[in-house]
């Protein structure tokens, strides 16, 4: 009877006998941290129990109003002055939110040298235009690092390790922006396309100069730190290219280069880890790391869609499985996590675990996403079981198994991102048979429910309770 049913469903196998690696905690790590205000004591706490390694401050500023954070203009708001004097910065209100994010989330510090995102339209910006002194900026970065490292200006030695240069600089007129508009203009669409193809080249050129400037300068004063960037809007192979090329000239290696993604496409997320990779290799810089630092599920939707006050546009992208904090969202989170753990990434940072709100774990009536259900329980898991087994998946069926190192616990995560099928059958080594079983199934009906599962034949059978997208973790 069994054999049928086996028949009818997607077959994926974990083999606890087999170990192929070791978990990477920074693998699951977080695009925001508490905040200074707002954030009462179950926020923190469902921050806390996802598990995450380490959280990035870019946009920090935008999430904590009224206060006075991470951004250099922030931290040394009088650009007049001098650098070099401890007196003319303003730390206090960022310190106080990195030790919280420290010491009460235990969380390490990604700390992101820069400015914030500027939505102010396409020819009004203050905080993100090219800066006309790299010099001078490098130099208040240089302060900025010794404050919380070396203890400079009633600061810390906290020994925060990644300091990243910028944050998508290949953006256009939110990011590092020309002072007339960074699209292009003429009389006709020639010259527009002409003009616009000039600004794209110049804002590259400046910003690579810029780049290589904060590198040498950061390098030489603090060399056991890990400095990089910038964050790119993607994997962008001819800014890349540009950059790498320009570091070898002049000597410095970057530590790490980072970028970003928004998308529901596996593959486009993989391949840019490889292309990445093979990238940084080919300018002999092979210990560069690479991170991902800003990624989100993106359905079918565009940002304008996203960002909609129609009704019906809205329903669309916020209700529904499909929708972007939804069940596929939350499996194409998990799915990405899993993978992640065997590529050659070094580091990813979810984008999306500010407070509430489109890029939160909750919406604003403090109702918890499926993305949050989804990221607690892989928290749980690589937490907990540090020891990867081997398994294999399917398509459309992704399986994570791990074991402490004593061999004493073992799990495994299976996620469904849109298979299709009804049912997954697991085949499992390496467990003796009456081992009391621990499982959730993760769907579209529930959030992480408990679930009754029985090993029977070395075969356990995962029902799910409709065709969209679920996950289930089975602990042993």
């Amino acid at each position: 009877m069994l054999s049928g049913l086996f028949m009818l469903a997607a077959v994926v196998s974990v083999n606890f006998n087999k170990e192929i690696g070791t978990i990477r905690p920074e693998l699951h790590s977080s695009g925001f941290g508490p905040q200074i205000c707002s954030c009462p004591k179950e926020s923190m706490d469902a921050i806390r129990s996802m598990g995450f390694k380490a959280a990035r401050t870019h946009d920090w500023s935008l999430i904590n109003p009224n206060q006075r954070v991470c951004d250099y203009f922030h931290i040394f708001p009088l650009m007049h002055l001098d650098a070099r004097d401890p007196n003319n910065y303003v730390f206090g209100p960022t310190d106080y939110l990195l030790k919280r994010t420290r010491e009460e989330m235990g969380l390490d510090i990604f700390f992101r040298l820069g400015t914030s995102i500027e939505h102010s339209g396409p020819n009004i910006h203050f905080n993100t235009l090219i800066p006309e002194d790299f010099d001078k900026l490098a130099e208040i970065f240089a302060g900025t690092i010794r404050h919380y490292n070396r203890g400079w200006a009633n600061g810390h030695n906290w020994g925060i390790k990644y300091w990243e240069i910028w944050n998508e600089p290949d953006g256009r007129n939110n990011m590092w922006c020309l002072p007339d508009g960074d699209m292009g203009r003429g009389s006709n669409p020639t010259e527009i396309a002409a003009d616009f193809k000039a600004r794209e080249q110049r804002r590259m050129d400046l910003f690579v100069r810029f780049y290589v400037t904060c590198l040498k300068r950061l390098k030489s004063e603090f060399p056991d730190i890990k400095v990089g960037g910038p964050a790119l809007c993607s994997m962008n192979v001819r800014y890349f290219t540009a950059l790498l090329k320009a570091c070898k000239e002049a000597g410095v290696a970057p530590d790490f280069i980072s970028w970003h993604h928004y998308t529901g496409n596996q593959d486009v997320i993989l391949n840019a880890i490889e292309t990445g990779r093979k990238l940084c290799d080919s300018f002999g810089f092979k210990n560069c790391e690479l991170i991902i630092n800003e990624w989100h599920f993106f359905g079918e939707y565009s940002w304008n869609e996203l960002r909609s006050a129609d009704p019906e546009t809205l329903q669309r992208v916020w209700s529904g499985p499909a929708s972007h904090n939804g069940i596929d969202s939350s499996c194409f989170n998990l799915t990405m996590l899993s993978k992640f753990q065997t590529s050659k990434l070094d580091q990813a940072y979810y984008y999306g675990c500010r407070n509430n709100g489109a890029w939160g774990f909750m919406d604003e009536r403090k109702r918890k996403y499926k993305v949050f259900h989804g990221l607690q329980m892989f928290g749980e898991l690589v937490n907990q079981l540090p020891v990867i087994c081997e398994s294999a998946g399917t398509e459309g069926v992704t399986v994570l198994a791990v074991k402490t190192a004593d061999n004493v616990r073992q799990g495994f995560l299976v996620t469904d991102f849109r298979s299709g099928e009804k049912e997954i059958v697991v085949k499992v080594e390496g467990i003796a048979p009456g081992r009391e079983i621990w499982a959730w199934r993760h769907d579209y009906s529930n959030d992480r429910a408990r679930i009754a599962l029985r090993l029977i034949g070395g075969k356990l059978v995962l029902k799910k309770t409709d065709e969209n997208s679920a996950a289930f973790l089975v602990m042993f």
